[in-house]
């Protein structure tokens, strides 16, 4: 076990499955030491945990935990294409998109909850740039969607 996954296990956490594509897309794309993750949202079991609109059906703080539960999840996806998640050098960008309602402007305090987690778990390796964009509308009626750009090692340095 990782010492990455050793930590979320101490937070409580484990590993959901690798999520699959829902569409014609590939869930991570490596170029160079760079891995880019395509969006993900608030799965567990392969279902939505929370779904709706912040400010109307959600709150700041569910939509805060959903953010987590995006970040697990991408790291799933992250864990099937590099095997080892002490692989990560550090995360460079996280984009997050806030399912709001039209007179919801706290998305950076739901986007606090992948940052975070991201540095709860990865310490100094989590801390990254941001963008927290809100938006009328997601797939699956998700409160949030995540994509990551991830350092990591390649298999050149090995």
């Amino acid at each position: 076990m990782s010492l990455v996954e050793k930590r979320l296990a101490e937070l409580g956490y484990v590993l959901p499955a690798n999520p699959k594509p829902l569409a014609n897309y590939v869930t991570t794309n490596k170029s160079g030491n760079l891995l880019y993750t395509s969006g993900s949202g608030c799965f567990v079991n392969g279902k939505p945990f929370y779904q709706g609109r912040v400010g109307d059906d959600l709150t700041v703080e569910q939509g805060y935990d959903a953010a987590k539960l995006t970040v697990l999840n991408l790291f799933s996806m992250i864990k099937g294409e590099i095997g080892d998640l002490d692989r990560i050098r550090k995360v460079v960008k996280l984009l997050g998109f806030v399912n709001s309602s039209p007179d919801f402007f706290d998305q950076p305090a739901v986007m606090d909850g992948a940052s975070d987690f991201l540095h709860d778990v990865l310490s100094e390796k989590g801390r990254h740039a941001r963008s927290a964009i809100g938006t009328s509308v997601l797939p699956m009626n998700l409160p949030v969607e995540i994509e990551l750009i991830v350092e990591i090692e390649t298999d050149e340095e090995e």
